[in-house]
């Protein structure tokens, strides 16, 4: 028996909304709320929310100075018609040369770590 549910998985970010925004457009979901807190309704899964972190230094990929502490994989049925997309949203490749992985690695718009995977 499971102690807790997940509820949401919480981005620091100097622009919550913006950042918020982002994730809407790639995952499907909704904008909710204003201010220091955003989230993103996402269907069938866990909300994604965004605080507002003054400051707010973005992980380096790879780099043991500045740890990405945690990534999100987005599972997707085509990587390079995802790649694109994201892209055009503001992401940016950090790993993606290699194209016979499974696998490729983008930073957010505030820097995030995140894959698109190949289901």
């Amino acid at each position: 028996m499971a102690l807790a549910k997940l509820g949401s998985v919480v981005l620091d970010c100097p622009d919550p909304r913006a950042l918020a925004g982002f994730y809407a457009e790639v995952l499907g979901g909704t904008v909710e709320g204003e201010g220091d807190w955003v989230d993103v309704k996402v269907p069938g899964g866990p909300s994604l929310a965004f605080q507002a972190a003054p400051g707010h230094t973005p992980p380096r990929w790879p780099s043991p100075d500045r740890s990405q502490q945690f990534h999100l994989d987005l599972t997707v049925a085509d990587l390079d018609t995802a790649e694109k997309e994201v892209l055009a949203l503001g992401a940016q490749v950090l790993d993606a040369e290699d194209r016979s992985r499974s696998f490729r690695v983008y930073a957010d718009p505030a820097g995030h770590p995140f894959c698109l995977c190949a289901c």
